[in-house]
């Protein structure tokens, strides 16, 4: 006679020939849990993965892209599943090149219309990422405005208190108003000083050129795509009004060339030799006089005793 524990840590007399019975239970129950374990881990995984598709959306499709917003470097998505099938609008987001390649001719269209713009792969595009991006954007474009609808983007003409205003938010005079960091710390521009623009990123005079335009540049303000900007602001989006002072800023700076590296390490070397000659000079003058004034007093106490 022999003793087997339940897994509620109660014992039960158990036979021997009974024991062999006992353990394959056991082991059958471990294996069943086991299992349990990793499909709950899998469907926690799955349902993780498909809900972070908005956010993956946001950084990597909403730059080019709106649903219901109208065109922007690439075309409104609201209904795009009413317009291809499923299977091609997977390959082309897995494959844009290879499918304009192929010579389809919706694809094609797509390119043209783009001005020549080659749609890129965004980063991690499996076919399951494909998948539940058309889900959203079915879902989306069931609503009454998406929230991938985009801004409002004013077609008036741009101000000179516009362009004032753009660049006072881009050296930081103006705070955005969600807590954005201000342009200037990464970027520089033709009319800041060589040594007041930032260098992470890359000069922004000829931006507006680059991004073909008014529409364009605001959109990729509203969803910046870069790695380095995207942790920025995602959780600090640029306001419609800053949006739009920015691009006309940009846009009066077109017709400037952008700043030489050369000419801002120049202007750092003369400014560092400037300021130590200031540091020495300074040292002489104070050294200089603290000598002085201790000689006077050695001179006057010389004299005082000779006259006594």
């Amino acid at each position: 006679m022999k003793l087997a524990f339940s897994l509620d840590g109660k014992a039960t007399r158990v036979l021997p020939n009974q024991m062999h019975t006992v353990h394959e239970r056991h082991r059958l129950l471990r294996v069943s849990l086991q299992c349990l374990g990793v499909s709950l881990a899998l469907f926690v995984s799955s349902a993780g993965f498909a809900q972070d598709t908005p956010d993956y959306y946001r950084q990597n499709c909403m730059n080019c892209h709106t649903i219901g917003g109208g065109r922007l470097t690439g075309p409104d998505l609201k209904n795009v599943g009413q317009r291809r099938d499923a299977e091609w609008l997977i390959g082309f987001m897995q494959n844009p090149k290879a499918v304009i390649e192929s010579g389809d001719a919706y694809a094609v269209k797509l390119a043209e219309e783009s001005r020549g713009v080659v749609m890129p792969v965004a980063p991690g595009m499996t076919r399951y990422r494909a998948e539940q991006i058309l889900k959203l954007l079915e879902t989306e474009s069931a609503l009454e405005k998406s929230q991938f609808e985009g801004i409002k983007i004013s077609s008036q003409p741009f101000t000179d208190q516009d362009r004032l205003n753009g660049h006072q938010y881009f050296v930081g005079t103006f705070s955005l108003k969600n807590g954005g960091a201000a342009c200037i710390s990464c970027h520089g521009m033709h009319d800041i000083s060589a040594l007041g623009g930032g260098r992470l990123g890359p000069d922004l005079t000829r931006i507006y050129e680059r991004l073909k335009g008014r529409k364009s540049l605001s959109a990729w303000l509203m969803a910046p795509a870069t790695e380095t900007m995207q942790p920025i602001f995602k959780g600090h989006p640029l306001e419609a009004e800053e949006i739009h002072a920015l691009t006309a800023y940009f846009e009066s700076g077109a017709e400037h060339g952008e700043v030489e590296p050369s000419v801002s390490r120049i202007a750092f070397l003369l400014t560092g030799l400037a300021i130590a000659a200031a540091v020495i000079f300074g040292f002489d003058v104070i050294w200089k006089g603290r000598f002085h004034s201790v000689r006077r007093a050695l001179v006057e106490a010389s004299s005082q005793r000779r006259k006594s």
